[in-house]
């Protein structure tokens, strides 16, 4: 039994059964023992791979893009240039290293990290010892003041959920118990959810529908800063359109385990559902695109080709493959999805759509 488990075990016997929610934020971001509070996950030595650990092409593409969308913007002299779960600062790196090749652009960044890990933040802070990043623990503490041009690569994917399974006409929430000594999932009585009301319409009895309270909420947020004072938000995660299903999983070494296992000691995330983070926005938005298409749309394969005849052997494979995970239907070309934030009444920065 785990450190965490034990603290959760005494919780449920004293206090009942917790949402999927709940347990999501304690096994995550528990200050002594939760899991971005102990350990560097990314990597091969980690628990799973992003897009910026998989090939510096991913980074240097976002860059190129906020660039060329701050020079149609008119070239603001004071942007705030920002991220939303850096991870170990690669993609910020790869970001700018890329956009020295635009002086004034880079001239005008200010770096923006949220980030709730302290553990992370030490390392960020080691990729990134060239600039000097200020940190924030949530969104709304982003500058109000100032153009803000955003990445966000799977961070909503880390937010908790509240998994919910329709009864009827109610809802009865998925929540985590005790059998024995043991950790297990239950339910809980059946209520109706204003939330979930238009779900009505499109789901059946024992149908699972997930929702996170969070991310629209983070949305607004974003969209309100891009509309009143420019710039962009670029967001990349894997999902799909309207939850439906149960997508919950976690991660350990790279390899799936069950979302009980371990607690505090395996990755937890769910799939996004890109409808609800587009809803209502009172900014612009591109088209939901999948991730392999809007890097093919960016040159991605030039790119890789003209890297490419610097290397042979081990190293020309491994790039070989990178290119390919990053855009192959097969792999995280069409499970990862991205979209876009501008101001309205202008265009979509470089490869997207409206």
């Amino acid at each position: 039994m785990t450190p965490l488990e034990k603290i959760l075990t005494a919780q449920i016997k004293a206090q009942g059964p917790i949402s999927v929610s709940d347990y999501m934020a304690i096994c995550l971001f528990h200050p002594e023992h939760g899991y971005y509070s102990t350990r560097d996950p990314f990597g091969t030595t980690g628990d799973f791979i992003t897009a910026p650990e998989v090939s510096q092409m991913f980074g240097e593409l976002i860059g190129l893009t906020l660039a060329q969308t701050w020079i149609e913007q008119g070239k603001p002299a004071r942007i705030a240039l920002a991220e939303l779960g850096p991870g170990r600062g690669t993609l910020m790196a790869d970001i700018l290293r890329t956009v020295k090749a635009v002086p004034a652009f880079a001239a005008a960044c200010e770096i923006h990290l949220v980030e709730a890990s302290q553990r992370l933040r030490k390392v960020q802070a080691q990729t990134l010892q060239n600039v000097t990043p200020t940190w924030h623990d949530h969104t709304e503490e982003l500058p109000t003041d100032v153009p803000l041009y955003l990445v966000a690569n799977e961070f909503f994917d880390a937010l908790p959920i509240h998994q919910m399974i329709r009864d009827g006409d109610s809802w009865r929430e998925r929540q985590v118990g005790i059998e024995g000594e043991a950790l297990t999932f239950g339910l809980s009585a059946g209520a109706p959810l204003s939330v979930l009301a238009h779900r009505l319409e499109d789901t059946k009895d024992g149908d699972l529908v997930e929702f996170c309270p969070q991310a629209p909420t983070i949305m607004q947020s974003l969209a309100k800063r891009v509309d009143a004072n420019g710039g962009a938000a670029l967001i990349f995660d894997y999902g799909d359109w309207r939850s439906l299903g149960d997508t919950l999983q976690a991660l350990r070494a790279h390899e799936k385990v069950a979302a009980l296992y371990k607690p505090g000691e395996s990755d937890l995330t769910a799939h996004v559902d890109f409808e609800v983070l587009v809803a209502d926005l009172p900014c612009a938005h591109s088209r939901i695109t999948p991730q392999g298409i809007f890097l093919e749309r960016l040159g991605i394969t030039d790119r890789a080709q003209a890297l490419a005849k610097n290397l042979n052997g081990t190293d020309l494979k491994q790039h070989i493959a990178a290119h390919r995970r990053l855009t192959h239907p097969d792999e995280m070309g069409t499970i990862f999805k991205t979209f876009a934030l501008f101001p309205s009444g202008t265009n979509p920065p470089a490869g997207y759509e409206t």
